[in-house]
């Protein structure tokens, strides 16, 4: 064995020789050691300086910001009764992640939300982080469902809608969805003002989101404000009440009643059917949601020679006693033959809107410039919507004059060739009530009525044309079952022949717009009865006796005096004395 003198190293091996230069275990310290002063700095800066990133991320495994929902505003009448108003409910929620039932707690909770076990199953096994079990349950069925214990089943406050009249008030205020936000009627066209703002509050939460402590409120909700509409009560019952009652006897299709302060242009009330019962929505269809006085035209018929009259008068044509030859009771304009429902000879310019005569309405549109009609036509609102708020309210229809035939201009003097909805027929005739001016409608209530309104005749011609309205609720006009006991009432019938599939079908329209009392006029009321089908279909049977129902009633609900003697109500029958007369289609 060879030994090792002492003192004799190996580097002579090329294998155990070191190539690396000094410097470099020299550059690796350095290197450390500046990684660890980064460190303690930014640990510094973290935990001295910026200590909100990391105060921030340990809040979000325990605290949460929770959205405090706003109390919707009332909706009440124009005497504070409610119509509307929010009531507490709750929501049952999870967190599907936590929500791990046993079959017996999934048969207990399916039980008390009423769903089948399958159906809550699937919901549970979600991969969402939030879901709905169900909206808006009573507070004691989500304490029941608390009282159980359930993991990852929650419950938080909402509010829903009720409506205190039902269907009788449908149309008017419509209703809101599960989130409590409007979709229809003045809930939607008033939702800025109704809807509020939530608040918001931050809480702790334990690691199965129950809330155990509150820490702070950080805004405050602002609840909704309360809206006071134009409707009254009592006035709104009554022509809910008379327009089911004419639906029942006429077996119509649909109908609507529209009633106005002629004093300040308030909806008084509006009422429509078919309606719908808006607390309990299940079975809706969509002929029941249609607001039809604002969203549904016909043509007006009859209703519109009033208008007719009242140019002629106001441009010094005619007078209320001028006499226009309506013999044979036949007209040819052109290809074209208009005619009356009954000949009449000579007729006054009164005798015409008593009679209802379309010869007389069509020779006194005549003489005059397609341009002049289509301005008053389109003065009353005629062609455009009256931009009362409510979605889909409708403009009708008014073409341009430079498109009207003679013709066109002829019918359209009766209410023909063009087409309106019952709000806007309201609304024209307050020139007869209000001495020839018309005020924008209002739903909501006026503190004060307006000042002034727009100018379309003169005050004489609105009185005259007044004094003949009035006649035709008399013997010998078109509607004797409009007369009111005890009040000076006036009014014009219509009847038009509906179009179906561009063509004048055997269907009809009847309504009725009338003025009471004569002597001061306080309330305009419109009567559209849609597809009558009971044997009668005048506008005298079937829309006339609802305006007599509907304004004796609110009448006395206004305290308005009478301005006529009290005596029994005499109307015509057929083969009686003095004959039926019925207005011409």
């Amino acid at each position: 064995m060879k030994k090792v003198k002492k003192g004799v190293t190996f580097n002579h091996n090329p294998l155990l020789r070191s190539e690396l230069s000094a410097w470099r275990p020299r550059f690796v310290l350095l290197c450390l050691l500046g990684g660890s002063l980064a460190l303690v700095g930014r640990a510094a800066y973290l935990q001295g300086v910026h200590d909100q990133f990391l105060q921030a991320k340990g809040e979000s495994r325990y605290a949460r910001v929770l959205e405090v929902p706003a109390t919707r505003g009332k909706i009440t009448d124009r005497q504070g009764d409610v119509l509307a108003v929010s009531s507490p409910v709750k929501s049952v929620w999870a967190i599907p992640e936590d929500a791990r039932l046993d079959p017996s707690q999934t048969r207990q909770l399916a039980g008390l939300l009423e769903v089948g076990v399958n159906e809550l199953n699937q919901k549970l096994s979600s991969e969402k982080d939030f879901i709905y079990l169900k909206r808006q349950v009573s507070p004691e069925l989500a304490d029941r469902i608390a009282a159980l214990k359930l993991p990852g089943i929650h419950d938080q406050r909402e509010y829903r809608r009720f409506y205190p009249g039902g269907d009788v008030m449908a149309h008017v205020l419509g209703f809101t969805g599960v989130d409590d936000k409007g979709q229809e009627g003045i809930e939607l066209a008033f939702e800025s003002q109704l809807a509020g703002k939530p608040g918001s509050r931050r809480v702790v939460k334990d690691r199965r989101g129950n809330v155990v402590e509150d820490v702070q409120s950080i805004r405050l909700p602002q609840d909704g404000r309360e809206v006071a509409l134009s409707i009254d009560n009592k006035i709104q019952y009554l022509a809910h009440a008379a327009l089911k009652q004419a639906m029942n006897d006429h077996k119509a299709k649909a109908g609507g009643v529209v009633v106005l302060d002629a004093k300040t242009g308030e909806v008084l009330a509006l009422a429509n059917a078919p309606t719908y019962n808006p607390n309990n929505r299940v079975k809706l269809t969509g002929d029941q949601l249609r607001n039809r006085a604002l969203t549904d035209t016909f043509e007006p018929g009859s209703t519109m020679k009033p208008f007719t009259a009242a140019m002629a008068l106001d441009k010094g044509k005619v007078t209320a006693n001028t006499i226009i030859n309506c013999a044979p009771g036949r007209m040819t304009i052109g290809s074209a033959t208009i005619s009356d429902a009954h000949p009449h000879g000579a007729l006054s310019v009164a005798q015409v809107i008593q009679k209802s005569s379309n010869i007389g309405a069509a020779k006194m549109a005549l003489s005059f410039p397609p341009e002049t009609m289509w301005k008053m036509l389109d003065d009353l609102g005629f062609g455009s919507p009256l931009k009362l708020g409510f979605p889909g309210e409708v403009g009708g229809r008014l073409r341009p004059a430079k498109a009207w035939r003679p013709i066109e201009q002829a019918t359209m003097s009766y209410g023909h060739g063009m087409s309106v909805n019952l709000m806007q027929m309201a609304n024209a005739y307050q020139v007869f009530a209000r001495d020839g001016d018309l005020v924008p409608l209002s739903l909501s209530r006026l503190d004060a009525p307006p000042v002034h309104g727009t100018r379309v005749f003169s005050p004489q011609t609105a009185r005259e044309v007044r004094q003949m309205l009035e006649l035709v609720v008399q013997q010998g006009g078109t509607a004797p079952q409009a007369s009111v006991p005890g009040y000076r009432v006036g009014g014009k019938t219509g009847t038009a022949m509906k179009l179906v599939g561009g063509r004048y079908a055997h269907k009809y329209v009847a309504s009725f717009v009338g003025i009471a009392p004569i002597s001061d006029p306080r309330l305009i009321v419109a009567v559209m009865i849609d597809e009558p089908s009971n044997g009668k279909h005048y506008g005298g049977d079937v829309a006339a006796p609802i305006f007599s129902q509907v304004t004796a009633g609110a009448l006395r609900s206004l305290g308005v005096a009478p301005d006529a003697p009290l005596k029994p109500l005499q109307v015509a029958r057929q083969g009686a004395s003095q004959p039926v007369v019925r207005e011409a289609m």
